[in-house]
């Protein structure tokens, strides 16, 4: 397993360590665990659990029925 030196500001790195407390892991654990749930190219399952949760939401095809006309753009 490889290691990283890291640098933080102070309270960067006291936020670090209250979330690491709070989830009852060490601070490199907890650091781990931030770098591999950014770079994913896929929405976070907060995120997708939202989907269907307005159930008054009009479907695309409404959406789309109502294709209104572009206003003119007025020059600033």
């Amino acid at each position: 397993m490889g290691q990283v030196t890291i640098y933080l500001d102070e309270e960067t790195e006291r936020k670090a360590r209250d979330a690491a407390r709070a989830e009852g892991v060490a601070l490199s654990k907890w650091v781990a665990r931030q770098l591999r749930r950014r770079p994913r190219g896929e929405w976070p399952e907060a995120v997708r659990a939202l989907a269907g949760a307005w159930a008054d939401a009009p479907s695309l095809e409404t959406i789309r029925r109502y294709k209104a006309k572009d206003l003119a753009r007025r020059r600033v």
